[in-house]
């Protein structure tokens, strides 16, 4: 299960239980990790995702940006499985 992300060298980094699961770079690749290993709707994220552009994104709002598109992808795709 998906419990914490973080933003590093423009990316996001997702890990589960301390564990780093994954790398993001795109919204399709957030949503495949989601749909792999979990996740709940509820996830601890370091200040680096409110502070991304200290982290590779233009701008302080891309990585919750990406993160958020990531999720929805993820919800849609739950939504037409079941």
């Amino acid at each position: 299960m998906i419990d914490f992300i973080n933003a590093k060298n423009g990316k996001i980094e997702m890990f589960s239980n301390g564990q780093k699961i994954a790398d993001a770079k795109t919204a399709k690749t957030i949503s495949n990790c989601l749909i792999k290993n979990g996740y709940n709707g509820d996830v601890m994220a370091s200040s680096s995702i409110n502070f991304a552009t200290e982290e590779g994104f233009d701008h302080d709002d891309g990585a919750l940006n990406l993160w958020n598109t990531g999720v929805t992808m993820f919800l849609a795709a739950e939504n037409f499985t079941n």
